[in-house]
């Protein structure tokens, strides 16, 4: 059966595609009516009559695997020291000023900015751990899903995808039962988050589906974690949860549970493909191989650890034992996947006085970029509960366009492509960007970019003054 495009049935033509992870020329790619891949064909020399002709290099789009979307109201405000000391817990306690003042409104309002951001960083899904639920002095809201849907409106209005991860959030710490005053908005038990993610993945809303999250083992004890993963059973949903982000955390597990954080989540937890580890920071080997034989993924969010100074992952380690590896930009003091993946190599090569660390040349795999781009992106969609993703059948037709006339891709060879997109370009050098193979991004710009930047404007202003 031939390729053909109506307007139901989009059908594209790139010159030039990352399919199996390699360049490939001429590709043919055949959405369906609902907005999937249908069939991608390499070798064709010429664009099929009515096809769209993309005007540059095309890869697969990127998932953000994890994302805290109100802290970009709080990006470049924490950058001085007022005492001797300055780490993530004092970081946290400044951030919760926005989490305690934003209104449904202004999240909305900085989520559709943030997501914007995320589509020129060459984001096409986000998978969002959601632990605002409740309103500023922390009594319920009349419908306790306000706060996420403030959050799919702000996707809705950039037209990203969206992953909402509803967060378990019970207690300040191993040692206390309650939360503090500054964390009464988060508070929730596990029937209120089951019955928040059933909502939303029933909404029947456009590029939206959910899963479950807990924030971490000092903010929810075993018993609730217990009854949350009863109350999801068997489903076919992604679970999200920090783990072993700071030394300090992995103290105090082992002072109250006698384990380092990994070692009980994967000997206390029926852990399996649908998990994904957060940070995992500080993690020895044989807490990887343990996570390795569950088939859990984890997620790694180099510009925020680098940010909150947590430390270096041990990137060659997950590596060597096949843990799949997504990529997030939690507090979004960067939203360009390209930058978080040189970050996350530049980390490994101060750290170890070495280059190209993630590549496996013995395993045909000399290419860093390659091997940590196509890594992430498969490891993403399986974070964000899709079942396939890429330029691939039964994917979401969701792509990018690379704009050859960024300085840091001028001229270069056709091979090298995606090596320069990662380490040569200060911004992700993205045209134009297709998501349900529907365009979103056209020259760099979103159609709405101007009246969410307004809002923003208006959000930011209401929050911190002028």
């Amino acid at each position: 059966m031939g390729l053909t495009a109506s307007a139901k049935t989009p059908l594209f033509w790139a010159p030039l595609a990352w399919v199996d992870g390699q360049w490939q020329h001429g590709v043919c790619l055949q959405a369906d009516t609902s907005g999937h891949w249908s069939r991608i064909t390499a070798g064709t020399a010429t664009a099929p009559e009515h096809a769209t002709v993309l005007p540059g290099p095309v890869l697969p789009g990127m998932v953000n695997a994890h994302s805290h979307a109100f802290q970009r109201a709080f990006a470049g405000l924490s950058e001085r020291r007022a005492s001797d000391a300055d780490d993530f817990w004092s970081w946290r306690d400044r951030m919760y000023g926005v989490a305690l003042r934003i209104t449904p409104a202004q999240l909305r309002a900085v989520a559709a900015q943030l997501y914007v951001e995320m589509l020129q960083g060459g984001y096409t899904q986000v998978c969002e751990f959601h632990y605002l639920h409740h309103s500023e002095s922390g009594a319920a809201y009349k419908d306790p899903s306000t706060l996420a849907w403030a959050v799919a409106d702000g996707a809705a209005d950039a037209g990203l995808g969206l992953t909402l991860l509803p967060v378990l959030y019970e207690r300040a710490g191993f040692a206390q039962d309650q939360l503090r005053d500054d964390q009464r908005r988060f508070a929730g038990t596990p029937s209120f988050i089951a019955d928040l993610q059933k909502t939303v993945q029933a909404s029947g809303r456009a590029l939206v589906n959910a899963g479950v999250s807990i924030h971490s083992l000092r903010a929810a004890s075993g018993t609730s974690i217990a009854h949350l993963l009863q109350a999801v059973g068997e489903q076919d949903l992604p679970i999200h949860i920090h783990i072993a982000e700071q030394m300090q955390e992995v103290r105090d597990c082992l002072a109250h549970t006698g384990q380092r954080p990994i070692a009980w989540l994967t000997r206390k937890l029926p852990l399996d493909a649908r998990w994904q580890l957060v940070h995992a920071t500080h993690a020895i080997e044989g807490e990887i191989e343990a996570v390795a034989s569950s088939g859990a993924g984890i997620v790694i969010c180099p510009s925020t650890e680098g940010n909150l100074g947590d430390g270096f992952a041990n990137l060659p380690v997950w590596l060597q034992h096949g843990v799949p590896m997504a990529l997030g930009s939690d507090s979004h003091v960067c939203r360009q996947w390209n930058e978080e993946l040189r970050w996350l190599e530049y980390g490994q090569r101060l750290l170890l006085q070495r280059r190209n660390v993630a590549a496996l040349p013995m395993q045909a795999e000399g290419a860093t970029a390659a091997r940590l781009f196509d890594a992430a992106m498969r490891s993403g969609g399986t974070a964000a509960g899709q079942k396939q993703w890429g330029l691939v059948a039964g994917a979401r037709a969701d792509l990018l366009v690379l704009d050859t006339q960024a300085p840091g891709l001028l001229g270069l060879p056709t091979g090298h492509l995606l090596d320069a997109t990662v380490f040569a370009c200060d911004k992700a050098p993205v045209r134009d960007v297709y998501v349900a193979a529907r365009c979103v991004l056209f020259q760099g710009r979103h159609a709405q970019q101007d009246a969410i930047a307004q809002r923003f404007v208006e959000a930011m202003q209401g929050l911190w003054g002028h």
